[in-house]
């Protein structure tokens, strides 16, 4: 039989998982020279038949994958439907001239799509980012002897099994054995504290970031509204004792020499112009 005479009958209705697994069952399996006859066809032609053909044949092929992904928790039909888009992903890539059976192509696709969707949907905060997490956060559970604490003796194997550190090993057994905390109460339960009690820093909040932004503004330009009064000694002595961001401000003394005066007179100097800024900034305000 050839790949044009291939016929894949669609239920009118699916209705329910059970159903959708029963008629993709119910879909032929190619044989080989099939796969490579509608292969060509959507390689050379862009035939969606023949793309359609190569799905539909290995739609079971997702739905065998998705069951090893069901201890996560996670619906099978959105597994599954992640799955999907991976085989399509694989059929739009497929060579049939590369002796390689689409079936033995499309795993790799349909596992990496799977993945990003348990990765995605398992935790709200996600715990696998690198390889070597991917690499434990899949199999970790698989390898543990029971549900208790690994030893080091058993970390060090099942890092030396998968090639990452044990100290990876411990890091990911912890993030697998944690949980999602809700940061705010549930509806009647004030009673229990959650992280929203400690987390929060009401200095932080917009209207007092705002308000100590516009305030330090404020200040700022007072400053140099104030300073601009003054005349160019006083200035200059008021910045060298002040306003250094250096902690290296001049004392009194090394100000006299500067001037050729004495340190009282620096001081009445200083005194007068803070005197003169006050004023000049209680107005502004």
């Amino acid at each position: 039989m050839s790949g044009s005479a291939l016929t894949f009958p669609t239920p009118a209705s699916l209705g329910s998982l059970d159903h959708y697994i029963q008629a993709v069952n119910r879909f032929p399996l190619l044989t080989a020279e099939q796969e490579v006859d509608l292969g060509r066809r959507w390689r050379n032609h862009e035939d969606v038949a023949a793309a359609r053909g190569l799905v539909l044949s290995h739609l079971r092929l997702v739905v065998a994958v998705s069951r090893n992904y069901m201890g996560y928790g996670l619906p099978q039909a959105d597994l599954i439907q992640e799955g999907n888009i991976g085989l399509m992903k694989a059929v739009r890539r497929f060579d049939p001239e590369r002796g390689v059976r689409l079936v033995s192509f499309a795993l790799h696709w349909i596992k990496a799509e799977i993945h990003e969707y348990v990765l995605r949907n398992w935790r709200l905060v996600k715990i696998a980012t690198t390889k070597a997490q991917r690499k434990l956060f899949f199999n970790l559970r698989s390898m543990k002897v029971s549900s208790a604490a690994l030893t080091r003796g058993q970390a060090d194997a099942i890092a030396k099994q998968l090639g990452v550190k044990p100290e990876e090993v411990f890091e990911m057994e912890t993030r697998i054995s944690g949980g999602d905390v809700s940061l705010d109460p549930t509806p009647g339960d004030e009673e229990s504290i959650t992280p929203i009690a400690y987390l929060a820093d009401p200095d932080e909040e917009p209207p007092v970031v705002l308000e100590r932004a516009e305030t330090a503004a404020n200040r700022s330009e007072g400053l140099r509204s104030a300073m601009s009064r003054l005349d160019a000694r006083s200035r200059r002595i008021i910045e060298a004792r002040w306003l250094r961001d250096d902690d290296t401000s001049l004392t009194l003394q090394e100000l006299a020499n500067e001037y050729g005066v004495s340190a009282e007179r620096i001081r009445q100097i200083e005194s007068k112009a803070l005197k003169t800024m006050r004023a000049q900034m209680a107005s502004l305000q």
